[in-house]
């Protein structure tokens, strides 16, 4: 019997991305899955009812109908107490849990008997960087953030020359040169900004000035080798911590736009950019948050407003930003989505090997524990 997998539409305020697109419906038909997609689930990424019907899915009116007998259920977001009760006992659910702060749904999904995984604990490892939600997201929300930058920001970002004279071109620092922060840089660069970048890591500058960016760092012995052999930063000193928060004031207060993008799994999100930064930009400046979903690394940032500062300075901290380019974001997403399937649907049957290397680092709750030694602890 066909596997049978059913999409949601997303119930979480402010979500517009949904878990499948007909591309990824026709991959899943061909895995040997059956689907039904909830009407509605891709109104907020533009694809309409109909474009799911025609890729082969069913299309169902309501969300009982949709979960009925479903073996596995995709969402972007965790789903809620009324799709958790709906769920048969055993159910596989796949989607972003956030189940570090979401012990609420994780809870829900043990007592529900569900074997649920959470896309962001996909380990990032070569195999799985088809499976890369983090990635696929972050890149989008960085390409964002320069479109969300650029739209608060009351000048141009590249230098014109015109009759009437000059036109400089804006000063965009970003801060954090993961994904998001590259892409962030790359965008910048695109629409003619004059890009500076820093990292805790090393290995970033190279990655920086490959765009064309300067990288702002103290670049001392310390420096060089505050990275460990996995690739992640080693704690800094408190001596170095000062150098560098003495480099990034003086620098900030010559910038135009400023982009933060630091997170850390589990953690709150680092504060980058005091009140005093802030305080030392030019009005008419500009401060895009990434992390303010996790907190914030701007002081005065505020989830889902742009906060304009008794000094003219605006703070976007627009949570979601991956969810305001849905389209595309949608799109990657679901192709995720079907990669990570692929390692537990064979020849049309539904076969969860939880020792699988893949599966092991994303499983969250099974057989009505939650196994997942992080989100347990």
């Amino acid at each position: 019997m066909a596997v049978a997998i059913a999409v949601t539409r997303e119930r979480r305020e402010g979500e517009t991305r949904c878990a499948a697109t007909p591309e990824t419906v026709k991959k899943l038909i061909a895995l040997g899955a059956t689907v039904s997609v909830e009407a509605g689930t891709g109104l907020g990424s533009s694809i309409p009812d109909g474009d799911y019907a025609e890729a082969g899915a069913s299309v169902k009116s309501d969300l009982s109908a949709a979960l009925a007998g479903a073996d596995v259920l995709l969402k972007v977001r965790g789903p809620t107490a009324s799709e958790i009760s709906a769920l048969k006992p055993g159910a596989v659910v796949v989607s972003l849990l956030d189940a570090w702060r979401d012990k609420a749904t994780v809870e829900a999904l043990r007592g529900a008997q569900a074997t649920a995984f959470a896309m962001e604990f996909v380990p990032r490892i070569t195999r799985a960087q088809v499976m890369d939600v983090l990635s696929s997201q972050a890149n989008l929300a960085g390409y964002r953030a320069v479109i969300e930058a650029a739209y608060a920001y009351g000048k141009g970002f590249p230098m014109m020359m015109t009759a009437a004279g000059t036109v400089a071109a804006a000063k965009t620092f970003v801060m954090g040169a993961g994904v998001a922060g590259l892409q962030a840089i790359a965008t910048a660069r695109r629409l003619g900004a004059v890009v500076t970048a820093t990292d805790v890591r090393p290995a970033a500058k190279e990655q920086v000035e490959s765009l064309g960016a300067k990288f702002v760092a103290v670049e001392d012995e310390e420096f060089k080798a505050a990275e460990t052999a996995g690739g992640y930063a080693k704690a800094m000193s408190a001596e170095y911590q000062a150098k560098q928060a003495d480099l990034t004031a003086a620098h900030i207060v010559k910038q135009d736009i400023v982009i933060t993008t630091a997170l850390i799994p589990g953690r709150p999100a680092p504060k980058l950019v005091t009140a005093a930064h802030v305080a030392s930009m030019k009005p008419g400046s500009v401060i895009v948050d990434l992390a303010v979903e996790a907190g914030g690394n701007v002081e005065g940032s505020k989830p889902n407003e742009v906060v304009t500062t008794a000094n003219g300075v605006k703070i976007v901290g627009w949570s979601n930003m991956p969810g305001r380019i849905a389209a595309d974001a949608s799109a990657l997403y679901a192709r995720n989505l079907v990669a990570f399937l692929g390692l537990m649907i064979k020849d049309g049957a539904l076969s969860v090997d939880l020792e699988e290397e893949i599966l092991k680092a994303a499983v969250v709750t099974h057989g009505g524990a939650v196994v997942h030694e992080g989100v347990r602890g």
